[in-house]
């Protein structure tokens, strides 16, 4: 099963006590996938169809828990995957089914209000988080995050994608919207905050799971991190190492060690003794013991030292 179907296997065996609630995301799944049929002798008949069957499960509980209604199911087969259908045929149950969700207005027209504020199904915190939830069940998908953190939520239309973006914000969930061929996405690229969304739909053992990838990944990439920088310190002492003793292999073969002043000369012959020391290793071998910068300067002056050789500018270092 993907990271998305345990998801939605834990979402549905979660039932919420208070009725409000339930109202709340059986509108979001209504909403994001649901279909209303009119027949010409003005009979509704309300109607889900998906592919995952903890959905189907869960909004035929919803369906009955809520609103004593108990929908008719059926299963469609293909050679690639089973759908279901959950349907409402009784025009009376239809009916109240839409009008408690608030999809019928008082003229028996479909309309659905998108205002958070005047939204009377979204007006508490536990009935938003339990509307999300649903809109998740409906339409909603999370990519597995040992590949990447993705999470987002199809809508068909883009005031249903704003409506879902102004109520993960309100959470502070930095939600964003993408044209996705016909359909509106609202997807969420931040790993810390798919965290926070399972826990306001209440996913907590997913997200105990997608918080162990996340240590586990953190701590990869800190060690990466850490190697990376550590290897790029390591080249560039030993190439500077290795240019420090072709600096002073050629001042040997052009003008002799004998040549520079006492503390160059020592500083050298360390150096081709021990072209693998670093700079405070090679400091603790002179006598008397020179610090880091004091090594560093003397080296500097013989590679100074070779490049007006190499140019021709022989001088006297005596």
């Amino acid at each position: 099963m993907s990271f998305s179907g345990e998801i939605k296997e834990e979402l549905s065996r979660q039932n919420s006590s208070g009725r409000h609630c339930r109202v709340a995301e059986t509108a979001a799944i209504l909403s994001l996938c649901g279909k209303v049929l009119i027949t010409e002798n003005n009979h509704y008949c309300v109607k889900i169809q998906t592919e995952n069957l903890p959905v189907a499960r869960k909004y035929f509980t919803l369906l009955k828990k809520t609103f004593n209604i108990r929908a008719e199911v059926s299963v469609r087969k293909n050679k690639e995957a089973r759908s279901y259908s959950v349907v409402v045929r009784r025009n009376h149950e239809a009916v109240r089914l839409l009008r408690e969700v608030c999809l019928l207005d008082e003229n028996g027209d479909i309309h659905e209000c998108m205002s958070l504020v005047h939204n009377r199904i979204l007006k508490q915190n536990c009935c938003r988080r339990a509307f999300i939830r649903g809109a998740f069940l409906a339409a909603g998908s999370v990519s597995d995050p040992k590949k990447s953190y993705h999470f987002e939520i199809v809508c068909a239309f883009p005031e249903k994608a704003q409506q879902l973006q102004e109520l993960l914000q309100q959470y502070g969930i930095d939600a964003k919207i993408v044209l996705r061929k016909k359909h509106h996405v609202v997807y969420v690229k931040e790993g810390s905050q798919i965290v926070e969304l399972l826990g306001l739909m209440g996913a907590h053992v997913s997200l105990m799971q997608l918080e162990n990838v996340r240590i586990v990944k953190e701590m990869r990439n800190s060690v990466n991190r850490k190697v990376n920088c550590e290897t790029a310190n390591l080249n560039k002492t030993v190439s500077a190492a290795v240019r420090q003793v072709e600096d002073i292999r050629y001042i040997e073969s052009v003008l002799g060690l004998h040549k520079l002043p006492e503390n160059l000369e020592e500083i050298a012959r360390v150096r081709i003794g021990h072209p693998e020391a670093s700079l405070k290793e090679l400091g603790e071998m002179l006598s008397p013991p020179v610090g880091k910068s004091g090594v560093n300067h003397r080296l500097r002056k013989l590679s100074l030292m070779a490049e007006q050789l190499r140019e021709g500018k022989e001088e006297s270092y005596d």
